[in-house]
This record gives structure tokens, sequence and C-alpha cells, in this order.
């Protein structure tokens, strides 16, 4: 029998595609189209045609997913299938998968292929509203670092959804924010921010270069004291640190008619140093970032 918990485990278990360097770095595509689906299950559509989903996954792919310049909806949706929570059901003949197993756009929309949960997955989400959350939650918890979570939920229409509490976690080092913050002297290594409440940093952030769900450790060459706008840029891959780690390197796809120097301004420009060599961010870590998260190309001088 499906409860919650089991239901939990499986979709722990998503066998995720791999992307980055050497395509080494598990991709998020899989994850993405569930949440896009629970927020349709969430306005009372438990199956949706591709054709609807086609451009919205398009564009949760390009604004979270590794980076590529022409992300594949149709792969997820087909592929998920493999994983025992979903299903295709098309018009007419079945659609027959190509040489790699994967169905083609073409047939997903000539079809009209409709994906959905499977019936048990259905019947405990529907039996507690408060289940759509804590999957969102579980989701997000395990592929996306904390700075993208509300930006997530908005987009895929989940941002007030009932019973969204933090799942468990991998075990973090409380110590984290406290040793990166001072590893910098307290202000942001972009811009140099240094808001304080009190006696307490306001608005600063320890960002993971690594991400700490893609097994980035909490230490502090896998840190940056970044203030909470760069913080979230970082992890959108707006921006990176080059290979030297000391140069920041902005991307092509920022733009805007309105302040874009608070970011592009520093392009070129050099990372503030740590207060130790020690701290230095470690170059794995960087290409890493620059591979897996960054908006390549890069913008010229």
């Amino acid at each position: 029998m499906t409860d919650l918990a089991s239901l939990l485990d499986r979709f722990d278990n998503i066998q995720l595609g791999k992307s980055g360097v050497a395509r080494q770095q598990p991709a998020a595509h899989k994850p993405l189209l569930v949440l896009l689906a629970l927020g349709e299950l969430r306005r009372g559509n438990e199956a949706v045609a591709f054709h609807d989903l086609d451009d919205r996954l398009k564009a949760l792919l390009k604004a979270y997913g590794p980076w590529t310049p022409n992300p594949r909806p149709e792969y997820p949706f087909w592929r998920l299938q493999n994983d025992g929570l979903w299903k295709v059901r098309a018009d007419g003949p079945p659609i027959l998968p190509n040489d790699q197993g994967d169905a083609r756009r073409r047939d997903l929309v000539e079809k009209h292929a409709r994906g959905g949960f499977e019936d048990d997955v259905l019947q405990v989400l529907m039996a507690d509203s408060r289940s759509v959350g804590v999957v969102a939650r579980r989701l997000l918890d395990k592929h996306f670092p904390d700075s993208l979570h509300q930006g997530i939920l908005e987009d895929v229409g989940l941002s007030h959804v009932a019973g969204a509490v933090t799942a468990e976690r991998r075990k973090r080092d409380p110590e984290f924010r406290q040793k990166v913050l001072m590893a910098y002297e307290k202000r942001c290594c972009v811009c140099g921010y240094d808001l304080r409440l009190g006696d307490r940093p306001a608005g600063l952030e320890a960002a993971h270069i690594k991400w700490h769900t893609h097994g980035g450790p909490d230490d502090v060459p896998n840190g940056l004291s970044l203030c909470v706008l760069h913080h979230k840029a970082f992890d959108l891959g707006a921006f990176t640190v080059r290979d030297d780690g000391s140069t920041i390197a902005c991307s092509q796809h920022l733009s805007g008619s309105t302040n874009v120097d608070w970011l592009v301004g520093f392009h070129g420009k050099s990372l503030r140093k740590p207060q130790s060599s020690e701290y230095l961010p470690r170059k794995s870590y960087l290409e890493w970032h620059r591979d897996t998260i960054f908006r390549t190309p890069e913008r010229e001088l």
C-alpha cells in the first residue's frame, strides 16, 4: 500500500540524467516536471497535455536546470514513466520511442500526449491537502539550493501551498555560514555590502560554490560571502568566478534597463579576497559551477 512516507522514498529515488563536466552532474529535469505537475494538480488538472506544458517546462529548465541552449522538455515528460510515478497516454496508435528510448517531440504534440501521475501516486496526493506541499518541499530540498526555492514555487504555482514543510536534509555544518562570513570579514565579496542590524549581518549569506544538494561540502573553500541579491544571481548562473579564483565573469544572457550595472559592472573585476589564502575558493568547485550552473557564454570585456 502506498502512503506518503513510501511515496517520498520513491520520489527520492528518481533516476536522474547527467549533465556538466563529462556529464557527471545529476540533472534536475524530472524534479522540475514533477513540481510543475504538482502545481497543475493543485489547480485540478490530473493530466496535462504535453503541448500545454512544453513552453512552461522549457522555461523552467532554462532558468533552473543545468545550462544548455536548447533544453528538451520531451525527455523528462517521457522518461519519468521509467520511475513508476508517471504515465503518458496519447490518441491513436501507441507512441513508438526512437533508438534511444525517447519519444519524438512531434509525436507527443501530434498525438495529443497527456501526462499525469500514476493512480497510486495520485491517490496519496489527493488524500491530504498537505501532501502536495510535502512532496514539493522534499524535491526542492534534495535538488536545489535554498536561494531558488521561492522562485521555483512561484513559477510552478505552488507559492502558497499548504504543508510545504522542510524535508529532512543531508546533515549540514551549522557553523558553515559563520565561518564563511568571518573569512570575508562579514561583507559581500562581490560588492562589499556589509549592512548590520545591531551586531548581526543583515542580508548577507554564505553561498555554496558547488551546491550542497550536489555533494558540495560545508568547507570555507566551497563558500562565498554574498549579499542576498548576488547569492541568488550566483545560484542562477548569472555570474561565476573564473578558475583563477579571483575574477568575476558575467553571462551574456544578463539584460535589463534598470540597475544592470549592479552585476554587469563587476564583470572582469576582482573578487574581494578572504582573510587567509587557506579560505580561497577551490578550483574544482569553481570548475563545477562554471560548467554546470553558469549561463554561458561569458561577456566580453
